[in-house]
């Protein structure tokens, strides 16, 4: 018989209401399945709560203020991350992400389009040693591995732009307006405005279409 043991998850995301909606789903949905012991919005916090609680299972968003997601991993004592388990859950679908994150060292990365049984299950997955992905993300990385993606080159790329200019990139690139991109990341236009000149300085790129085909070229999409 599979161990039924609740696998003990701590849930790290910026975002208020979107914690209490995952953790909400998680106490329904997995109730005895999934048991959630804490919730962080940033770095420093997550490595906190994940050395406080030593938890199986890491939910964890792949941008959050103080430097992401690969971050956390990169900064818990190596005890704690030898005994974790990570699974990202990020509104991006990004191939840099998917890439960053799993060489970063989680164990999975799905969309938060998931439904809340899925997400039960890929816990318990990861938590069992099985990697995870949500099918589109699974060929970024295989893609990765086979070499068809050149990972270096986007990293040192990517590597010149902020946390947010990469969200402004990848929501430009995309087709949104400086409106939607705005609403998006509750910032202003202005704002926007700023980082997407910045953006372009940086990658030395002249215009929109060329951003959309610079990431297009990089799987960026």
């Amino acid at each position: 018989m599979p161990d039924q043991t609740p696998v003990r998850v701590v849930i790290v995301d910026d975002h208020a209401m979107f914690r209490s909606g995952v953790r909400a789903e998680l106490v329904g949905v997995g109730a005895g399945v999934v048991e959630v012991l804490a919730e962080a919005a940033d770095v420093d916090e997550a490595i906190a709560a994940v050395v406080a609680h030593r938890p199986d299972v890491v939910l964890l968003d792949v941008h959050l203020p103080g430097g992401g997601g690969v971050e956390v991993m990169r900064r818990l004592p190596a005890e704690r991350r030898a005994e974790t388990s990570f699974l990202a859950l990020s509104v991006s679908d990004a191939a840099e992400d998917v890439i960053g994150t799993i060489r970063g060292g989680a164990r999975g990365y799905v969309t938060k389009t998931i439904t809340g049984p899925e997400l039960v299950s890929a816990i318990r997955r990861v938590a069992d040693g099985d990697a995870v992905f949500s099918p589109r993300l699974a060929g970024f990385v295989l893609d990765a591995f086979a070499g068809s993606i050149d990972v270096a080159a986007v990293d040192e790329d990517l590597d010149r732009l902020t946390e947010r200019e990469r969200e402004v990139m990848r929501l430009i690139a995309r087709g949104y307006s400086y409106k939607e991109v705005a609403k998006e990341l509750f910032i202003s236009i202005k704002t926007v405005e700023t980082h997407m000149s910045s953006v372009l300085r940086k990658l030395q790129l002249s215009s929109r279409h060329e951003l959309t085909r610079w990431a297009s070229d990089r799987r960026l999409l």
